[in-house]
């Protein structure tokens, strides 16, 4: 019998693009393809590397002139809530959560374009139709949720999170709320209840994206106690946001074929 060895992933890079966090800068990616029956593994390996995964794609920033963009995740074990945070616990108690598959909603929908159009009008969903967003939520090649936060009372949805399953813990893809709830806190409310859902299930993290020193959009983040955030090849823990800042020196970043060449790939090689 003749066996195939599996294909190892191809990485490549997006052509520059306006970086949404740094005025007068410019983004790229380096990427790869999530697919296969080994995507669970990948997805696994290359989120502890600093990647994130959107639909079928694991990419992580590679801009030429700055490494701004840090990937962010909760360890559990140190994690302890703030008072502010304990209040925000308490201001949503009446909410109820329902995790199900990865399916698309009209309700969903509908409060993602209130979300999108009071907060994010000028970003790069702001255009994305319900057939986007339907793939958004459904093209996925690994175990995902949508994590759902409904009124107990009225049953009206206030929250949902696109959230993945990994073996090292939670990484929370993607969320929107109701805008006209403000006084709920609802982006760190449904951080606390993933740490929630994360001990439950006995994994020892919550991946929360990235993370810009100085950045404003970015700055609920940086107030979770436990956080960690991936630099220069390692976790390292946050003791003190002031002490991170956007580098952007020129030799901030190393040359793309250096970065691929120090990826962790897992294993997948055939047992027997």
């Amino acid at each position: 019998m003749r066996h195939t060895l599996p294909i190892a992933p191809q990485f490549y890079v997006t052509a520059p693009q306006p970086c949404p966090y740094l005025d007068g800068r410019m983004e790229r990616k380096l990427f790869t393809a999530l697919q296969g029956e080994n995507a669970d593994k990948l997805n696994d390996s290359l989120s502890q590397q600093g990647f994130r995964r959107s639909q079928n794609v694991l990419y992580r920033p590679s801009c030429a002139e700055c490494s701004a963009c840090l990937s962010a995740r909760i360890d559990i074990a140190a994690f302890k809530p703030s008072r502010s945070q304990r209040r925000t616990a308490n201001r949503n108690t009446d909410l109820k959560r329902r995790a199900t598959s990865p399916w698309a909603s009209e309700e969903q929908y509908e409060l993602f374009r209130s979300y999108l159009d009071s907060r994010h009008a000028e970003g790069g969903m702001a255009d994305m139709d319900v057939f986007e967003f339907a793939a958004m939520i459904e093209e996925t090649p690994i175990r995902s949720r949508v994590v759902e936060y409904t009124d107990k009372e009225t049953g009206a949805l206030i929250g949902v999170s696109l959230t993945d399953v990994l073996a090292d813990g939670l990484s929370m893809v993607y969320s929107f709320y109701a805008p006209d709830e403000q006084k709920r806190s609802l982006g760190t409310y449904m951080i606390l209840d993933h740490i929630d859902i994360a001990k439950e299930a006995g994994l020892p993290y919550v991946y929360l994206g990235y993370w810009v020193p100085g950045s404003q959009k970015m700055g609920y983040k940086s107030k979770f106690s436990g956080l960690e955030v991936y630099v220069g090849g390692s976790w390292q823990k946050m003791t003190d946001p002031s002490a991170f800042s956007a580098d952007m020196h020129p030799l901030s970043t190393d040359p793309i074929a250096e970065q691929v060449a120090n990826i962790h790939l897992p294993d997948t090689r055939p047992t027997r």
